[in-house]
């Protein structure tokens, strides 16, 4: 009853934001600031699934380490995944629209950094300019979703969302294609690349995206909580990637460990009495809320794993190179962004509760195909395997995200 009571409250409120926008800025606004955050989802996934590609030739020029490598992704995800929560506070407080649009800059300063990497430095520039990127990705990634949802009353949600979600499949799937072709000429592109669209999207935010909901006034930001979930984050994730990877000794990375794991206890422990916390920790109390996020988050390191596999699989064992590889990959985008908007707009009529494990059984099923692989695999073979788990992913996300919205 309690929650069915907060469900009807915040269908109520939502259908008001948009009604609001619609009265304010005029019918078809959903549109426009769908069109803003496709340009955002487009730079972050073409970037993620062209790199990938462009790795080998990166490690080969810049004479890095496997570390180097390694850190070229892990810098990037780590500030990523710790500020996301933070600059989702700091977006109440000052407004999407300003944090969004400030996301473009960030991310194209950072592939400028990158782009321009010398091989002197042995890939540490190149680190520093990931570690930007991952500062702007998170401006974008966690204000792209709620803008979209404060963009469409409730019941189209779900479309605007799936829509959305194209945008991301559709990087995904033209990444590769990109990275092959521009690692032909030069790895340096696969992030120069990023420069024109950062700067489209920055003027095609500024002068179309609105701010819809007020911002908080007389907020103040929660330092323990923020610093407390950054360690706490930081340092597990730090410490998980060093036992796959072991770049240090064993009791620094105990140690590491130990200081994420503490300073999320303390995290969970006091932020419930925090006035103004960084995290509302009783929203976890739905179990809707809770399921929904660990599918999510089980869903994401099966699905960019396998992919961050197959990649060196591809270009490896299986004998292709960049531009090949990137092609081959295509079914596993297609059958996303065949998927994802269809099942957005099923989870408008009928939730999630059917579609997200649906998604995640078909995804299932081709990953445990996966699991059979070689280098003698007919690629009729990975096709299948690859469009299963595509389009298990696309059955699963928009409903997910939806529910969680």
């Amino acid at each position: 009853m309690r929650s069915s009571h907060f469900s009807s409250v915040d269908d109520v409120q939502s259908n008001e934001i948009a009604a609001e926008t619609e009265a304010k800025y005029g019918d078809g606004y959903q549109w426009t600031a769908l069109s803003v955050t496709t340009v955002g989802a487009l730079l972050a996934s073409i970037q993620g699934s062209a790199l990938l590609i462009a790795l080998p030739n990166i490690m080969a020029e810049l004479h890095a380490s496997f570390f180097s490598i390694m850190w070229i992704l892990l810098g990037y995800l780590l500030i990523l995944t710790v500020l996301t929560p933070i600059v989702g506070r700091l977006a109440d407080m000052w407004g999407r629209k300003r944090l969004y649009n400030s996301g473009f800059i960030v991310f194209t300063i950072g592939s400028l950094i990158s782009g321009l990497a010398q091989p002197q430095f042995h890939g540490t520039d190149l680190i520093l300019g990931r570690v930007v990127q991952g500062l702007g990705a998170a401006l974008l990634v966690t204000n792209s979703t709620v803008i979209v949802t404060d963009a469409f009353r409730k019941g189209d949600v779900g479309l605007g969302l799936g829509v959305n979600q194209i945008a991301g499949a559709a990087g995904f799937l033209i990444g590769p294609v990109v990275g092959g072709l521009l690692t032909e000429w030069s790895w340096r592109w696969v992030f120069l690349f990023n420069v024109p669209i950062g700067l489209f999207g920055v003027i095609w935010g500024i002068w179309r995206l609105r701010e819809p909901v007020r911002p908080l006034e007389h907020q103040h930001i929660d330092w323990f909580g923020c610093v407390t979930l950054a360690l706490g984050l930081a340092g597990i994730l730090l410490a998980l990637s060093m036992l796959a990877f072991p770049m240090l000794p064993i009791p620094v990375t105990v140690a590491i460990l130990v200081i994420g794991i503490v300073s999320l206890v303390l995290f969970v422990a006091i932020e419930p009495f925090i006035k103004e916390p960084i995290v509302q920790l009783r929203l976890f109390r739905s179990r809707l809320f809770a399921l929904a996020n660990l599918s999510g988050l089980l869903n994401g390191v099966a699905r960019g794993a396998v992919l961050f596999l197959l990649i060196f699989f591809l270009q490896g064992p299986y004998g292709k190179d960049p531009l090949t590889t990137g092609l081959m990959l295509a079914p596993f985008g297609l059958a996303f962004m065949a998927i994802g908007p269809v099942s957005g707009r099923l989870s408008d009529h009928i939730g999630s509760r059917l579609l997200a494990p649906i998604g995640l059984v078909i995804s299932s099923i081709g990953l445990l195909g996966l699991t059979t692989i070689d280098q003698s695999t007919p690629f009729w073979e990975l096709t299948l395997f690859m469009a299963l788990m595509g389009g298990g992913s696309g059955f699963f996300v928009s409903p997910n995200t939806n529910a969680i919205m």
